[in-house]
């Protein structure tokens, strides 16, 4: 069937004119959240190349990713499908079944450990539409046979099976699709420099660049001066009282103070820079679609406990709002109105269908089945309401509990797999989903449950079982004395990251690699 759909879009790509077609630059950040952008009303990092993006295109102010954690929404963006009808549910390498040898309620359920090739991406489609394709960065959805360039990329610089960027974020690296620079480069100028040198060399023919950061992802690194700035910077408005608060399962941090990720910020956001640089320099600017996104949260607890996600809950890897919703943003010249925003909910998968219909091609409806293109938003039209969905049945490094979510207008339930139990939020009056209306609206838990149960039954979604090694008294002895320690040892090696004498370990800033 792809091949079939892969002709007739080769085919159908000769009724449009090579020059009518606008060139893409897709930029994808890992483990970004929306509050960590100077144009969402951050104070601490400074992001001015990503947020011309926002203001001078469309910012969708209810914008999601697919799943709380990578390689699910990041195929997600690839196939224009639910992380539950592509079948990667989980960051791939994460444990399943009695594997898990974690003392919870539930087995984490299998799935899909590469991206699958019975799917026709989106590099696929722009490819057979007579575009030229080109990735860089983090892939993470798949190993040799699955790579990128399996995928319909037709270069590949950096992208193979890991999620955190092997060698770390300054040369030498040790990625074995990415030559290493000279000492001390930085990995996403690195990949910014790789991606400008791609358009310049096809500047003559329609392009997917497909930027796929490691940034801000683990371990968090950055330079002396860079670290030198945001101390001076934080130092200017001192946190007052805990930088730590326990939610439910593991401490979140509470402050945007951390002067190692905020060089991070800094060193991404130049990246763009360059890459936007390149397309004004060239004379392509004004035909070309920016689009700006993350894909998921920002790891506010759990791996480097970098950023604080506020007011909205949690990040990375857990159900609340921290964790899914993202920057989204849209620039298509001549299209977009400079400083135009949306506030209909769109996701991931909205992606795949809003480039075919922006290159002027068919709509694949049997690929992109759980996508819509956002075209007439873009236009300042409407499209179908609609409910978005998530299903993610396993247990996320962060502290996130198996759940499946739906939100529908100002509503959102999230059903739990371990109890069975259901909250609900009412998002336009409770942000930071801290009142729970399920006891108090039962109709509207009701029907969101329902229409939720109908969905997770019609795609077939796997559903955690019961561990019967499962030791409640164990596992309350445990968090808790967890909790306890981790959260004062978190406490001081954060308040250090402001001393003035901190002096970093020998890998750089000390910072533990992670699989997803």
């Amino acid at each position: 069937m792809m091949k079939s759909i892969l002709v007739l879009l080769s085919l159908s790509s000769f009724a449009f004119a090579e020059a009518d077609k606008p060139n893409f630059v897709f930029i994808l950040a890992d483990d970004l959240g929306i509050m960590d952008m100077s144009v969402e009303g951050s104070t601490l990092h400074e992001t001015p190349h990503i947020d011309s993006i926002a203001n001078e295109g469309m910012r969708f102010t209810e914008g999601y990713s697919t799943c709380q954690v990578c390689s699910p929404s990041r195929a997600s963006i690839m196939t224009g499908k639910y992380p539950v009808n592509h079948g990667i549910t989980d960051y791939i390498g994460s444990a399943v079944g009695l594997a898990w040898k974690r003392n919870d309620k539930v087995l984490p359920p299998e799935y899909k450990r590469h991206l699958g090739h019975e799917e026709t991406t989106l590099a696929e489609a722009l490819l057979a539409g007579g575009y030229k394709t080109f990735f860089a960065g983090k892939w993470h959805l798949g190993d040799k046979g699955s790579h990128p360039e399996d995928h319909g990329f037709q270069i590949n610089k950096g992208g193979h099976w890991r999620g955190s960027p092997p060698g770390g974020f300054f040369a030498p690296y040790t990625n074995p699709k990415l030559s290493s620079g000279p000492a001390g480069e930085s990995l996403p100028i690195r990949l910014a420099e790789e991606t400008a040198s791609f358009i310049k060399e096809n500047k003559n023919q329609p392009f997917l660049a497909y930027l796929s950061f490691y940034s801000v992802h683990a371990p968090i690194q950055t330079t002396p001066a860079l670290w030198k700035k945001y101390r001076d910077k934080a130092q200017q408005t001192p946190h007052q009282g805990d930088r730590f608060l326990i939610d439910r399962t593991k401490p979140v941090r509470q402050v945007q103070d951390c002067p190692i990720y905020a060089g991070m910020m800094e060193s991404m956001d130049d990246a763009v820079g360059i890459v936007l640089k390149a397309l004004d320099e060239l004379g392509l600017a004004e035909n070309t679609v920016v689009i700006f996104t993350s894909d998921n949260g920002g790891v506010s607890s759990g791996d480097a406990y970098a950023t604080s996600c506020l007011p909205l809950r949690g990040g990375k890897g857990r159900q609340w709002e921290g964790g899914i919703k993202q920057p989204y943003y849209i620039k298509a010249p001549g299209l977009t109105q400079a400083k135009s925003t949306s506030a209909i909910p769109v996701t991931g998968t909205d992606f795949f269908p809003t480039m075919l219909e922006l290159a002027g091609l068919p709509a694949i409806p049997e690929q992109h089945v759980d996508g819509l293109s956002l075209v007439p938003l873009l236009k300042g039209n409407k499209i179908s309401d609609r409910a978005l969905f998530w299903h993610y049945p396993h247990y996320g490094n962060q502290g996130g509990e198996p759940s499946a979510i739906i939100r529908k207008g100002d509503w959102k339930l999230i059903h739990y797999y371990e109890d069975g139990n259901d909250e609900l939020y009412q998002l336009s009056k409770d942000i930071g989903e801290q009142n729970n209306l399920a006891a108090k609206e039962p109709k509207i838990t009701q029907t969101l449950r329902k229409e939720l149960d109908a969905w997770l039954k019609e795609t077939g979604a796997l559903t955690p079982l019961q561990d019967k090694r499962y030791n409640p008294v164990a596992k309350k002895k445990y968090r808790e004395a967890f909790n306890k320690k981790h959260k004062a040892q978190l406490e001081k090696t954060h308040a250090r990251y402001l001393d003035e004498n901190y002096v970093p370990n020998k890998n750089w800033w000390g910072s533990k690699l992670t699989q997803d």
